[in-house]
Parts: C-alpha cells; sequence; structure tokens
C-alpha cells in the first residue's frame, strides 16, 4: 500500500450535556434533568462554578455552570432574568446541588428554563464540584490535544498528496477517507465530475444532482449550505473559479459537519488546486474516461449507481437506447484535443454522448439515442467528424443496447470488431464504420493472429510444403493458393498461374504427397484454405 495514502481516522464527538452528567463524579450526585432533555447533546466546552447572581458575565457560551443555589435571587423576575442572560450568552446546561439552600427546584427556575430551552439539572447529593471541574476539563483538553494532532495528520496526508502530484481522484478518495462522508467534485453547471462514496451508494449520492447541488446555492468560501448542511468549498486559483468540492454527510441522521471537516474540505479544495494546475487533462475528460472505463469493466456497484453517476455527469441515462463506437486515431494531435472536439461537435448536432481515451489512440463513445433517432445517421455523423481530425481513423460500433447496464455487451463487441480490423481495410461500400457483420474469415484470423493455437494450426498444415519451396526453390504454395481460390478447378488454377495442364496436375499431386492431403476432398481443401488465410493474416499479407 502506498504510504502516502492517508488513514480514515473518525473525528473524537464533542462532549455533550449527556456525556458529563454520565461520568462518576457527578453521576455520585444522583443528577436528575428537570428541563431540556432533548437539548442533552449540547457539546460542553468548559466547566464554570458560580455563586454569582450575574454568572452570564464571566461566560462565554458552552459552559456547564455549576452551582449551589444560594446565588439566586428571591424574586420570580430576578429568577427569570437569571436564566435569560445564561440562555443569551449560550450556556449549556445549569446544574443546581440541591442540598444547601434548596430540596426541589424553584418552580419560578424550571419555568424559566423550560421556557428558554436551558436544560436544568438537579443534584440530590452532595458532589465536589472541583472534583468535576478537574476531570471534565481534562477530558476537554485531551480531546483538543487530540484534534490537533488530527488536524496535523490531515495537513500532512495532503502534503504528501500534493508533492507526489496526485491526480484530482485521489485527492477526492483521500477526504472521503478522512472525514467518513462522502466526497464530490463538481464544475460551474453542477456536474458531478467525481464522486467517492462514503456510508451510502453513488446513486443514493448523486440521484437528481445538478437540482439539490443547485439548491444549496453559492458561496465563495468553506460553509454548511442548504437544507441537507451541504459543506461546500470552492476550487479556484487567483481568481478563476474551477468548481466546487462539496461534502455529504454518510447518513440522515449525521451531525452537522465540525470544525475537522472544515478542515478536510479545505485542505481538499487546496489540494485539487494544485492538482489542476499540475495536471493538464481537464476535469470533464478525467470523468469521462474514468466513467466509461468503468461501464466497459463494468466495475459499477449497481446498474443504478451507474444510471446515477452518468446522468451527473450529464448523459440522459434513462433513455432506452444506447450504442457504443471506438475511434482508432493514428495521427490525431496529441493530450485531448480530439476527445474535446468530439464531443462539443456532438453536443452541437444535439448528440448525447459521453466521449473519453480507453487507451492511447483509442477513444470510446457512448451515445445516447432520442427513442425515434435511428442510431446509423449518428455513428456517420461520427465517423465523418473522426475523419476530420485524422484521415486514417478507424471507427467501429457495437450492437444497439436498451439499458446503460448493458453498454459493456455493445463496447465489447465494437472492439472485437476493431481487433478484427487491420491497417488500411477499405471501409464498407456502403458506411463509413465497421461492424460485426463485416468480420469474415480473414479479419477473423486476424483478430486471432497471436493465438498459439492458430499459428500451430497453419504450421501443421503448411510447413512442409513451405520447408520443400525454401529447400528446392519450389513455389508450390503459389500453386496450392490458385487452386485453393479456383474452389479446385484445375484448369482455372493453371490459367491464374500461367501453367500448363499438365503442369498443375503434376505440381498438385507433388503437394498432395508432401501434406499427405486429398486436394479432392472439399473437407481437406478448406482445412488447407483456413490454413492459407492464417498464414497470409500471420505474415501481415
Amino acid at each position: 500500500m502506498n504510504d502516502d495514502r492517508p488513514p480514515c481516522h473518525a473525528p473524537t464527538r464533542a462532549l455533550s450535556v449527556a456525556d458529563v452528567l454520565a461520568l462518576p463524579v457527578l453521576a455520585k450526585g444522583q443528577p436528575q434533568v428537570v428541563t431540556g432533555v432533548p437539548q442533552l447533546d449540547r457539546p460542553v466546552r468548559w466547566v464554570h462554578i458560580t455563586e454569582l447572581t450575574d454568572p452570564a458575565s464571566f461566560l462565554k457560551g458552552g459552559e456547564l455552570v455549576l452551582t449551589t443555589g444560594m446565588p439566586l435571587p428571591q424574586d420570580g423576575a430576578g429568577v427569570r432574568r437569571y436564566v435569560d442572560e445564561l440562555a443569551d450568552v449560550g450556556a449549556a446546561a445549569l446544574v443546581i446541588e440541591l442540598v444547601r439552600r434548596y430540596h426541589r427546584p424553584p418552580d419560578t427556575l424550571v419555568d424559566a428554563c423550560r421556557l428558554r430551552g436551558l436544560p436544568l439539572v438537579t443534584l440530590a447529593k452532595d458532589v465536589n464540584f472541583l472534583e468535576v471541574t478537574q476531570v471534565v476539563h481534562a477530558l476537554l483538553l485531551g480531546n483538543q490535544a487530540e484534534a490537533m494532532r488530527r488536524t496535523q495528520r490531515v495537513h500532512e496526508a495532503f502534503t504528501a498528496l500534493t508533492l507526489r502530484g496526485a491526480g484530482p481522484e485521489d485527492v477526492v478518495r483521500a477526504a472521503a477517507e478522512m472525514c467518513g462522508r462522502t466526497v464530490v467534485l463538481e464544475n460551474l453547471v453542477h456536474q458531478a465530475l467525481i464522486c467517492e462514496p462514503s456510508g451510502s451508494t453513488v446513486e443514493e449520492a448523486l440521484t437528481d444532482w445538478e437540482e439539490r447541488s443547485r439548491a444549496t446555492g453559492a458561496n465563495g468560501r468553506t460553509t454548511a449550505r442548504g437544507p441537507a448542511e451541504w459543506l461546500t468549498a470552492p476550487v479556484e486559483y487567483q481568481g478563476e473559479r474551477w468548481g466546487r468540492v462539496v461534502m455529504l454527510p454518510a447518513r440522515a441522521d449525521d451531525p452537522a459537519p465540525g470544525p475537522e471537516d472544515v478542515t478536510v474540505l479545505e485542505r481538499t479544495a487546496m489540494a485539487l488546486t494544485v492538482a489542476r494546475l499540475i495536471h493538464p487533462t481537464p476535469w470533464e475528460r478525467t470523468a469521462h474516461r474514468s466513467a466509461l472505463r468503468d461501464l466497459v469493466e463494468q466495475r459499477h456497484r449497481s446498474a443504478e449507481d451507474a444510471r446515477a453517476r452518468c446522468t451527473a455527469l450529464g448523459l440522459p441515462a434513462d433513455r432506452d437506447r444506447f450504442v457504443a463506437a471506438l475511434v482508432e486515431l493514428r495521427t490525431a494531435g496529441e493530450g485531448t484535443e480530439p476527445e474535446v472536439r468530439l464531443f462539443q461537435e456532438l453536443r452541437t448536432a444535439g448528440v448525447s454522448a459521453l466521449v473519453g481515451e480507453l487507451a492511447p489512440g483509442r477513444l470510446g463513445v457512448l451515445l445516447a439515442l432520442r427513442p425515434s433517432q435511428p442510431w446509423r445517421p449518428v455513428v456517420e455523423r461520427l465517423c465523418g467528424l473522426a475523419l476530420g481530425l485524422d484521415p486514417r481513423a478507424v471507427v467501429t460500433v457495437g450492437c444497439e443496447v436498451t439499458d446503460l447496464a448493458d453498454t459493456a455487451r455493445s463496447f465489447r463487441e465494437a472492439a472485437r470488431v476493431a481487433e478484427a480490423t487491420p491497417p488500411g481495410q477499405p471501409r464498407p461500400a456502403d458506411r463509413s464504420f465497421h461492424e460485426l457483420s463485416d468480420i469474415g474469415l480473414p479479419r477473423l484470423l486476424y483478430a486471432l493472429r497471436e493465438d498459439t493455437r492458430i499459428q500451430e494450426y497453419a504450421e501443421q498444415q503448411l510447413g512442409r510444403l513451405i520447408d520443400h519451396d525454401t529447400q528446392h526453390g519450389t513455389d508450390l504454395l503459389t500453386t496450392l493458393r490458385h487452386y485453393l481460390d479456383a474452389a479446385g478447378n484445375k484448369t482455372t488454377a493453371a490459367r491464374r498461374g500461367g501453367l500448363s495442364r499438365e503442369t498443375m496436375y503434376q505440381r498438385l499431386r507433388v503437394v498432395e504427397r508432401l501434406l499427405d492431403r486429398d486436394l479432392e476432398s472439399g473437407a481437406q481443401r478448406t482445412e488447407l484454405h483456413v490454413a492459407l488465410t492464417a498464414l497470409d493474416t500471420l505474415r501481415g499479407h
């Protein structure tokens, strides 16, 4: 495993009011929650012991306030003011000990806390408040130190990614692993280019992506946005914005993103900026390539994931007709120019497609067709564009399929046709592309030319004849070729070879003896014809 790959660090959950009440040092006081049960998940930032009538002036928010109740005002208005000030400053909870002044909380205090949503907790037994502060503060400081260590690891992980020139896929994957949330990179028109799900599927993350993404609005800083509390950060450089990176909750009940999530997303945006500057391939082309390769190799977790991903890239995956094509370019320009031009020309023509490089010199094109749109004219248009890029381009087409999940079959068929199309193969008379029906015996054997079984067969059938020609300076192989091409007609074969009939007969008898074959047998002639065609293919004829 690559050492630069960051491990997944689950953030330590903030200490809540409920957590503090469960600590043994407070539990022995028999705490009872009187009001604010739904607010017990409030984070506790600090513990504050007070016997003042105005403790709020010493607070900053998030404190668990401990008191014996001695400073509480006698009058109802004073109690309400006391509670209002605590609530306004954002105190986490009020804990009152019912030992010295009170044996039950005053009704005015209970009503005021309930009205302001401030958790009120009573202690039936004496508790050492100083010991409470020591224990809770030690936990809080430990959490802060661990948070600082995790933040440092985040910075180190992204620094390592940047130094080794990681691409955008690596960066997004690392972010998802570190935060345990789904991370998506989108472009300026809200197309999801890279999605790394965590705790969810691609389908769950990307369904209706554009609509949901637009609902979050735009912002120039890292912030939680929209009804779903997406955490977003812009990816930009020197005022030019390229897109944004989005962090989604893994589940609907996940807590809101915290400071560590913000740190991860900000570093993700920075790393993506660097990746954009050092990797010349546009993100859209990378996304199309990745989506096509996943379709070809059937790497999607489910058909629903495949449809959601392609839809988020702008391909109408709900259409019921798809055709895969391969474009072999031999003299095209370098980089992504051929992909960009093909995609733009198809889009201008109103054709929905994914276009991406599948291998050097080979572009994959997935066409999504409208119900009334015949595919052959669309592929002809694609051929015209490809030939404009490279006059020697070869376009091969697979079968039409009715489900996006079946496009791998169409791509496999197009690849088989490409494998059986030798360089310089003339295009069919009625069209500019090649399809499976064009593959006859010579092209089939061309596709299988590297199979040792084909090589062995050709040698076993014709090897002795070839050796005889080499040793004696004869050309019996050509004589056999004329005879087989003439379908066993000796007169025609003699004429094609410029030989007399007697010479032809004599040579054929020698061929039969060397090969131990009966040339009058149609089956044996077929075997020799296949072997000779294979030999021509192996020799590059």
